[in-house]
Protein backbone atom coordinates (compact mmCIF):
# COMPACT_ATOMS: atom_id res chain seq x y z
CA UNK A 1 0.00 0.00 0.00
CA UNK A 2 1.33 3.37 -0.87
CA UNK A 3 1.82 6.00 2.16
CA UNK A 4 -0.90 8.85 2.01
CA UNK A 5 -0.28 11.47 -0.73
CA UNK A 6 0.28 14.40 2.16
CA UNK A 7 3.03 14.00 4.42
CA UNK A 8 0.81 15.76 7.25
CA UNK A 9 -1.39 12.09 7.17
CA UNK A 10 1.53 10.04 7.95
CA UNK A 11 0.26 9.08 11.23
CA UNK A 12 -3.20 7.44 9.16
CA UNK A 13 -3.40 3.25 8.68
CA UNK A 14 -3.65 2.49 4.66
CA UNK A 15 -6.69 3.14 3.14
CA UNK A 16 -8.46 -0.61 3.21
CA UNK A 17 -11.56 -2.37 3.93
CA UNK A 18 -10.39 -2.34 7.83
CA UNK A 19 -10.19 1.24 7.74
CA UNK A 20 -13.48 1.70 5.83
CA UNK A 21 -15.13 -0.49 8.46
CA UNK A 22 -13.50 1.45 11.59
CA UNK A 23 -14.67 4.74 10.14
CA UNK A 24 -17.94 3.75 9.58
CA UNK A 25 -17.78 1.59 13.08
CA UNK A 26 -16.54 5.00 14.57
CA UNK A 27 -18.98 7.16 13.17
CA UNK A 28 -21.38 6.85 16.29
CA UNK A 29 -19.03 6.58 19.02
CA UNK A 30 -18.16 9.71 21.90
CA UNK A 31 -15.17 10.58 22.45
CA UNK A 32 -13.09 8.61 25.44
CA UNK A 33 -9.83 10.61 25.41
CA UNK A 34 -9.13 14.11 25.24
CA UNK A 35 -5.78 15.36 24.96
CA UNK A 36 -5.43 19.24 27.15
CA UNK A 37 -2.69 21.35 27.36
CA UNK A 38 -0.23 19.35 28.13
CA UNK A 39 -0.71 17.36 24.81
CA UNK A 40 0.09 13.36 24.49
CA UNK A 41 1.64 13.09 28.15
CA UNK A 42 2.38 9.52 29.58
CA UNK A 43 -0.86 9.51 31.25
CA UNK A 44 -3.08 9.96 28.22
CA UNK A 45 -1.38 7.24 26.59
CA UNK A 46 -1.66 5.04 29.52
CA UNK A 47 -5.23 6.35 29.62
CA UNK A 48 -5.85 5.99 25.71
CA UNK A 49 -4.15 2.05 26.13
CA UNK A 50 -6.68 1.15 28.84
CA UNK A 51 -9.65 2.39 26.48
CA UNK A 52 -8.05 0.65 23.68
CA UNK A 53 -7.73 -2.39 25.60
CA UNK A 54 -11.26 -2.00 26.39
CA UNK A 55 -12.80 -0.89 23.21
CA UNK A 56 -10.59 -1.50 20.64
CA UNK A 57 -11.87 1.62 18.75
CA UNK A 58 -11.55 4.74 20.47
CA UNK A 59 -12.73 8.59 19.57
CA UNK A 60 -9.82 11.10 20.94
CA UNK A 61 -10.91 14.59 21.33
CA UNK A 62 -7.65 17.33 20.91
CA UNK A 63 -8.15 20.37 22.79
CA UNK A 64 -7.68 23.78 21.26
CA UNK A 65 -5.11 24.39 23.64
CA UNK A 66 -3.23 21.27 22.41
CA UNK A 67 0.52 22.01 21.80
CA UNK A 68 0.84 20.29 18.80
CA UNK A 69 -1.36 20.13 16.01
CA UNK A 70 -3.87 17.17 15.17
CA UNK A 71 -1.84 15.32 12.55
CA UNK A 72 0.94 15.76 15.13
CA UNK A 73 -0.73 14.54 17.83
CA UNK A 74 -1.61 11.76 16.27
CA UNK A 75 1.80 10.48 15.40
CA UNK A 76 2.49 11.05 18.84
CA UNK A 77 -0.93 8.94 20.04
CA UNK A 78 0.37 5.89 17.44
CA UNK A 79 4.03 5.96 19.35
CA UNK A 80 3.28 6.35 22.37
CA UNK A 81 -0.27 4.16 23.43
CA UNK A 82 1.06 1.94 19.52
CA UNK A 83 -2.64 2.38 18.24
CA UNK A 84 -3.32 2.53 14.76
CA UNK A 85 -5.18 6.28 13.15
CA UNK A 86 -8.00 4.81 10.93
CA UNK A 87 -9.00 8.78 10.63
CA UNK A 88 -8.51 12.42 11.59
CA UNK A 89 -11.26 14.61 11.15
CA UNK A 90 -11.78 18.02 12.46
CA UNK A 91 -10.07 17.64 16.31
CA UNK A 92 -11.02 14.15 16.55
CA UNK A 93 -8.75 10.78 16.04
CA UNK A 94 -10.35 7.94 15.64
CA UNK A 95 -7.90 5.36 17.26
CA UNK A 96 -7.61 1.52 16.90
CA UNK A 97 -6.18 -1.53 18.31
CA UNK A 98 -6.71 -4.87 17.54
CA UNK A 99 -7.88 -7.05 20.83
CA UNK A 100 -5.82 -9.71 21.53
CA UNK A 101 -8.40 -12.10 22.13
CA UNK A 102 -11.76 -10.81 21.34
CA UNK A 103 -11.18 -8.50 18.05
CA UNK A 104 -14.40 -7.22 16.20
CA UNK A 105 -13.20 -5.99 13.28
CA UNK A 106 -10.44 -8.81 12.29
CA UNK A 107 -10.27 -12.15 12.24
CA UNK A 108 -7.82 -14.33 14.37
CA UNK A 109 -5.40 -15.96 12.60
CA UNK A 110 -5.49 -19.91 12.69
CA UNK A 111 -2.39 -19.42 15.46
CA UNK A 112 -3.94 -17.35 17.65
CA UNK A 113 -7.61 -19.93 17.45
CA UNK A 114 -5.28 -21.98 18.76
CA UNK A 115 -3.50 -20.79 21.19
CA UNK A 116 -6.91 -19.25 22.46
CA UNK A 117 -8.35 -22.51 22.86
CA UNK A 118 -5.14 -23.97 24.89
CA UNK A 119 -5.80 -21.03 27.23
CA UNK A 120 -9.44 -21.42 27.50
CA UNK A 121 -8.89 -25.47 28.07
CA UNK A 122 -10.58 -26.63 24.83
Amino acid sequence: MPLPQSPRKRALMPSSPLRRALRAAGHHLSPVVRVGKEGVTSAVAGQLSQALDAHELVKVKIGSEAPEDRFRTAELLREKAGAKIAQILGRTVLAYRRHPERPRFEPLTPAEKARASERSGR
